[in-house]
C-alpha cells in the first residue's frame, strides 16, 4: 500500500515535469511513470519510504543527497538526464510547501554566516581544495587547471583549451619582461608557471590551501621556475605591493558578496598606477539569494557565484575602471563534461582514494554544474581592470596579436 509521502511525491513529481520522462519504483513495489508519454523514460528507485518522505520535504538538497548515499538509484539512464530534465521543466515545479519553509531557512542560516559569526575563509577553502591531490590530477589536465577552459573552436582537446584559456587571459594582461605580478587563488600553480615561463615575468601566486601550496611549490623546483615564481599561503587582504599586474582566476567565487568592496578596494591598492588586473569568474545572469544547497552543504561552504550587477558596484567604488568584459558562454559546460567523462572512466583510481558515496558525491555535483552552465543561466566572465583610463589599447585586436606572440613562445604541450 502507498504511503502519504509517496501520493504526494506522486503528485509533486507528476506537476514538475514538463521535459522528458522518468519511471519512478516505489519502496512499496508502485512503479509510476511521469513526463511525456513518448519519450523513453529515464529509471529511478527509491531504496527506502524514508527517502521517499526526504525527497518530498526538500528536493533540491535531498535527491542529490539520496543519490549520494545510493537511497535513489538511477537503474536505466544517467543522473545528469534527470537534472537536465528538471532544469528544462523548470526546478520550481517541484518545490513542496515544505521544502519552501527549508529554503527560507537557510537563506537565513547563511545571511547569519555571512554577516554575524567569524571569518572561516581558510576552512572554506580546505574543505575542498585540501582533498587529495590525486584525485584532482585523476580527471584535470596534465597542468591542474581547474577552471573554465576556453574551447575558440569547439574542436580542442581538455589539454588545448586548458592552455588557450592561459594564453588569452595572459594576452589581456598586456605583460611585458621583467613586471611583478600577482596571482590571487593560485591553485596548483599552472598560471603562475605559464607566466614566469612564457612571458619572463615574476609572479607571486597566493592560496589559504595547504595542499596546493606544497604541490605549486614543487612544480616551480621542478620546472627550474623558482627563482621567478613564489607561492605563499596567504590571505590576498595580507598581501602587500605594488605589483605591476594582477589576475585571479576561478577565485572570485569564494570571496562572497559581503566582501566584494574589499576585494576590489585591495586590488586597487595592490596595483601600480600603470597597471592592469584581470579578473576571470563565473557568474549568472541576475542576484540570487541562495546557490544550491547540495553545492553549498558538500562541495563550497560559502560559496557564491554573483551576477555582473553585484561585482560592480565593488568596481566603481574603489575607484577601478573597466576596460574590458568578455562573457564564455558554455565553455565551462564543456570544460566539466570533459572532468566528468574522465572521472568516470577512472573510477577505480577514485575509489582507491575515496569511498563509493564521494564518488557519487562528486558526480551529481559535476553532473549539476555542468547542467547549470549548459541549460541554466549561469556563465564565465573575464574582466579587465585599470586605475587609468589611458591604460589599455583602443580596440581589442591587440588579444590576438598577443596571443600569436605568446603561443610562439610556449613549450610543447607533452613536455
Amino acid at each position: 500500500m502507498d504511503s502519504f509521502t509517496e501520493r504526494r511525491l506522486r503528485a509533486l513529481l507528476a506537476r514538475g515535469f514538463r521535459h522528458g520522462a522518468v519511471e519512478v519504483t516505489f519502496p512499496s513495489g508502485a512503479v509510476h511513470r511521469f513526463g511525456h508519454a513518448e519519450v523513453s523514460p529515464l529509471r529511478l528507485r527509491f531504496t527506502d519510504e524514508a527517502a521517499v518522505r526526504a525527497a518530498w520535504l526538500d528536493p533540491e538538497l535531498q535527491v542529490p543527497e539520496l543519490y549520494m548515499h545510493g537511497r535513489l538509484t538511477v537503474d536505466d539512464g544517467d543522473i545528469k538526464d534527470l537534472l537536465v530534465d528538471v532544469k528544462k521543466s523548470g526546478r520550481k515545479r517541484f518545490a513542496s510547501g515544505p521544502a519552501v519553509v527549508r529554503a527560507a531557512g537557510r537563506l537565513a542560516h547563511r545571511w547569519l554566516r555571512r554577516h554575524v559569526l567569524p571569518e572561516t575563509a581558510q576552512r572554506n577553502v580546505a574543505h575542498h581544495y585540501d582533498l587529495d591531490a590525486k584525485l584532482f590530477r585523476i580527471f584535470l589536465d596534465k597542468d591542474l587547471q581547474y577552471s573554465c577552459a576556453y574551447f575558440e573552436t569547439g574542436e580542442e582537446t581538455l589539454e588545448e583549451a586548458q592552455r588557450k584559456k592561459k594564453r588569452h587571459i595572459a594576452a589581456k594582461m598586456l605583460l611585458q619582461p621583467g613586471q611583478r605580478v600577482l596571482d590571487i587563488g593560485c591553485g596548483w600553480g599552472g598560471m603562475a608557471l605559464y607566466l614566469a615561463e612564457v612571458a619572463d615575468v615574476e609572479v607571486v601566486g597566493v592560496t589559504l590551501s595547504e595542499e596546493q601550496i606544497a604541490v605549486a611549490r614543487r612544480r616551480a623546483e621542478e620546472a627550474g621556475l623558482a627563482d621567478r615564481v613564489r607561492f605563499e599561503l596567504l590571505d590576498y587582504r595580507k598581501v602587500a605591493g605594488p605589483f605591476d599586474r594582477i589576475v585571479s582566476i576561478g577565485m572570485f567565487e569564494h570571496v562572497g558578496p559581503q566582501h566584494f568592496g574589499a576585494f576590489f578596494a585591495k586590488i586597487r591598492e595592490l596595483l601600480a598606477p600603470d597597471g592592469v588586473a584581470l579578473l576571470h569568474s563565473m557568474f549568472r545572469a541576475k542576484p540570487n539569494l541562495a546557490d544550491p544547497p547540495f553545492v553549498e552543504k558538500y562541495i563550497f561552504p560559502n560559496g557564491h557565484i554573483p551576477a555582473l550587477s553585484e561585482v560592480m558596484p565593488g568596481v566603481e567604488r574603489a575607484g577601478l575602471l573597466v576596460k574590458d568584459v568578455e562573457v564564455l558562454t558554455w565553455h565551462y559546460a564543456d570544460t566539466i563534461a570533459m572532468w566528468r567523462e574522465r572521472f568516470h572512466a577512472n573510477r577505480e583510481e577514485v575509489l582507491r582514494i575515496y569511498d563509493e558515496t564521494f564518488f557519487r558525491m562528486w558526480d551529481v555535483y559535476l553532473a549539476a554544474s555542468e547542467v547549470s552552465l549548459r541549460h541554466g543561466r549561469l556563465a564565465n566572465f573575464q574582466m579587465q581592470l585599470t586605475r587609468r583610463q589611458a591604460e589599455g589599447p583602443r580596440n581589442r585586436g591587440y588579444v590576438g596579436r598577443e596571443e600569436a606572440r605568446l603561443a610562439a613562445k610556449e613549450p610543447p604541450l607533452d613536455r
